[in-house]
């Protein structure tokens, strides 16, 4: 008889790996292995991990690339919004995780597996990220989670893969890895404390930049066009390229602290140069071209999409309401960004629009007016403060 069919989210890791012979061998499962390839993988590291997948014995490997896809539906309105988890975390993985599920659940559908599995453990998010998403798009196919289910350390999982034959540099697994065209998380023993921050060499990008350098980023309704001289063809293109120019300063190092899905806290540390830049200087721009309400409200939605998306709730209708919003806002978010680079910080140091509201037409701050006098402020500060007056008169006499 014909073995049923199981499709592995696979990434090449210690964990994936581990359910690659778990799969195949204790379960007796055929397994279709599927990257998803969100922008973080070199075409030699596609290859090599298609090699290894059919060295443990899957069906089929495929390699499957939502780069751009993630940009237009995601990454766009994360830059939109300004986006940092906590005010610290540019939502690296968490992004990715859902475009990664959703790609691998259309692969499912379209083999007729039986089983969709993935590698998360039953102590983080990604877990919930990956289900809720395989539930909403095919709820008629089980879910199977080694890791999760016999609740295994690594030093297990490395043990068993041992007995399997399978030997690999183990030692490369002491700090888990994901890396994505918008960040790269990094886990090791120090985020599992409250007091530790990572070593240098757990993040990817050694510093080798110390000189500080300039920098200009141009924008077009909100999207990175142009990296100082160089236009890009698309948006990812000039992501990639900020990245290249960024991270060997150590920019975009940090280690972040929230509150998981599941109830507990986490820490996660992560490398993402290009997204940290990028959005403190559309932040900027935006400052200078969006009115005090539209910085506001887009702020109030903004926190709300960002959290949303952490949590895995990216296909929740009011998601594409928010997006709707945040884009209508960048119509004239489009100039230019001045930013100084050096070793492990940046900083803005102007902008440059034609949409600029910060125009010396109509006055200069703290120096000279030009579309009002001193009698019409006199008469708006009064009324400004009616109601207040009113209120602390009428209560003073109680």
């Amino acid at each position: 008889m014909a073995k049923e069919k199981v499709v592995l989210a696979y990434s090449g890791g210690l964990d994936t790996t581990y359910c690659v012979k778990y799969l195949s061998e204790d379960r007796d499962l055929e397994v279709h292995s599927v990257l998803v390839n969100t922008g973080g993988f070199s075409d030699e590291e596609l290859k090599d991990v298609e090699n290894k997948a059919y060295e443990l014995g899957v069906k089929t490997h495929t390699c499957i690339d939502v780069t751009d896809e993630f940009y237009q539906k995601c990454i766009k309105y994360l830059i939109f919004g300004n986006i940092l988890k906590n005010n610290t975390y540019p939502l690296s993985v968490s992004a990715e995780r859902v475009f990664q599920a959703m790609a691998i659940a259309e692969h499912t559908i379209k083999l007729g597996a039986k089983y969709v599995a993935h590698g998360s453990t039953g102590a983080g998010n990604d877990q919930v990220r990956f289900d809720m998403i395989f539930h909403i798009m095919m709820p008629e196919v089980e879910i199977i989670t080694p890791i999760r289910d016999n609740k295994l350390s690594r030093e297990a999982e490395i043990e068993y893969l041992k007995s399997k034959g399978v030997e690999r540099d183990w030692s490369k697994t002491l700090y888990s890895i994901n890396k994505g065209i918008w960040g790269t998380s990094v886990g090791g023993k120090e985020t599992l404390t409250s007091s530790d921050f990572l070593p240098n060499e757990a993040f990817p990008t050694p510093i080798t930049k110390t000189a500080t350098e300039k920098l200009m980023l141009e924008f077009n309704e909100g999207e990175l066009i142009k990296v100082n001289d160089k236009e890009y063809k698309t948006p990812v293109d000039a992501i990639l390229a900020l990245e290249k120019i960024a991270a060997p300063f150590g920019i975009g190092r940090d280690v972040h602290v929230g509150d998981t899905i599941i109830g507990i806290k986490g820490r996660v540390g992560f490398e993402a140069a290009a997204p940290v830049v990028i959005i403190k200087a559309h932040h900027t721009l935006e400052k200078h071209t969006l009115s005090k309400w539209q910085l506001y409200w887009k702020e109030q939605m903004a926190n709300w999409y960002g959290m949303l998306v952490h949590e895995g709730q990216y296909l929740e209708p009011v998601m594409r309401d928010i997006e709707a919003m945040m884009g209508s806002t960048q119509k004239t978010v489009s100039g230019k960004v001045f930013v100084l680079l050096s070793k492990e910080k940046f900083q803005v140091l102007g902008i440059e629009s034609k949409y600029d509201l910060m125009s010396s037409e109509f006055g200069q701050y703290g120096e000279m007016n030009e579309a009002w006098n001193g009698e019409d402020v006199r008469g708006f500060a009064k009324i400004l403060g009616n109601q207040t007056m009113i209120h602390k008169k009428i209560n003073s006499k109680k």
